[in-house]
């Protein structure tokens, strides 16, 4: 699966997760809407949660993600074309948001969707990079799987609802 990043450059770069996956060619960034590829985009603000379906939609193949902070991070900045999806709940392992329910790195939004759709062993490959990526993987190793045993993104979402439940 292809990792395309539209990154805004509004953050520490030194804390960019985005730009130290390009570094290592994990991931291309790309400077404006137009010069991102088509794919199913990472959007927190998505109706629709990411399944394991979504591995075989018309934007199957590339996973996109916006890299910005936290701050601009708002529901216009998600103008990329492709298939918008959000994260199910999960728990930030980054030093930054450490524990954090859905506070993820451009890297933890990478490697949750490829758990979700099936690519464990390219999330860890991108993780590897990060001295607390396997943390980020063992914090959410029992919703990781429950997520990626699903059917569809109702499934997903119900699943979802069991964790806010607790």
């Amino acid at each position: 699966m292809d990792l395309h990043v539209r990154y805004e450059g509004d953050d520490d770069p030194d804390k960019c997760t985005a730009r130290k996956l390009a570094r290592f060619d994990l991931a291309d960034l790309h400077r404006s809407d137009r010069a991102t590829p088509y794919g199913v985009v990472l959007n927190p603000h998505a109706e629709r949660a990411l399944s394991p379906a979504d591995a075989d939609g018309d934007a199957a193949g590339t996973l996109v993600a916006l890299d910005c902070s936290w701050e601009s991070a708002g529901e216009a900045m998600f103008s990329l074309p492709g298939d918008h999806r959000a994260l199910p709940y999960l728990v930030a392992a980054n030093p930054v948001n450490f524990g954090r329910p859905m506070q993820l790195t451009t890297v933890e939004a990478f490697a949750a969707a490829l758990c979700i759709l099936g690519e464990r062993d390219h999330a860890e490959r991108v993780l590897a990079k990060f001295t607390w990526g396997e943390t980020f993987l063992e914090l959410n190793e029992e919703p990781l799987r429950r997520y990626g045993d699903c059917a569809d993104s109702s499934e997903v979402v119900a699943i979802q609802q069991e964790y806010l439940d607790r």
